[in-house]
């Protein structure tokens, strides 16, 4: 893995960690083509059920690196990320600020877990620009339509706190404890069979909006899939003997 980006194993789970602190952990090209790597082989494994996604140096990302934009254009491999981000659960651990693609970033992971003070916002229109990169219909699943829309026009951000209130944040943490307790929550999703896990993500994210025939249709590919797999039979049998399961993500 590029220096750009740090990972660990803990058990099922995998944490990878954004690794430009000088540079507010902002995407070039070498980060996010690093960042997509690492995504791939957290879907892979068979050994993984969940990933934390996090950033270096007390700050989770300032989004889009401007400077190398300026010189370079778009990162290669960030578009990639915000609009398929990860087929397992993808937890973000937020510290200091999840500013402009930053916060996108989060809102392509399945939870949020930031730190108490953490500053939350899409302030892109006042550089000129809009959160193109998923913030402006993501952020309304998340939110009240009126704070994400107060939250774009004005580009002012939001704390934790409220950010928790309105339900875009899952947990709170005190400063510096962020990838800790997203660590701790990918864990326990970890105690589950893998391929049930990830189906029951795809279902929740991908019907969002859809009628009840169309996501009853979404779901039916699924079941085969994970209804005749071999953790299918593992946990029944497991359950009947009275241990812990052995899940093979299989």
């Amino acid at each position: 893995m590029a220096d750009e980006i740090l990972t660990e194993t803990h058990g099922r789970v995998r944490v990878i960690t954004l690794n430009r602190p000088k540079a507010k952990n902002s995407i070039n090209s070498a980060l996010g083509l690093a960042l997509v790597a690492a995504i791939e082989e957290l879907d892979s494994d068979d050994g993984l059920t969940a990933g934390v996604l996090t950033g270096a140096g007390g700050g989770f990302s300032a989004g889009m690196d401007l400077k190398a934009f300026a010189t370079e254009g778009p990162p290669k491999g960030f578009n990639d990320f915000l609009q398929k981000g990860s087929a397992k659960p993808l937890i973000a651990a937020v510290e200091g600020f999840a500013l402009a693609g930053g916060l996108e970033i989060a809102l392509s992971c399945d939870l949020i877990v930031a730190a108490k003070g953490v500053k939350i916002g899409i302030p892109e229109v006042n550089k000129g620009l809009f959160a193109a990169g998923g913030g402006l219909f993501r952020l309304p699943n998340r939110v009240p339509y009126g704070v994400a829309m107060e939250m774009e026009l004005t580009s002012d951000p939001i704390l934790a706190e409220e950010a928790k209130e309105w339900g875009l944040v899952a947990r709170l943490s005190e400063p510096g404890k962020a990838a800790e307790v997203a660590l701790a929550l990918a864990e326990r999703i970890a105690e589950n069979a893998p391929l049930a896990v990830a189906a029951s993500k795809q279902v929740i994210r991908e019907t969002r909006g859809m009628s009840e025939e169309d996501s009853w249709a979404l779901q039916g590919p699924l079941l085969g899939k994970v209804f005749t797999s071999e953790d299918a039979r593992e946990g029944p049998r497991a359950f009947a003997e009275k241990r812990a399961p052995k899940w093979t993500g299989r």
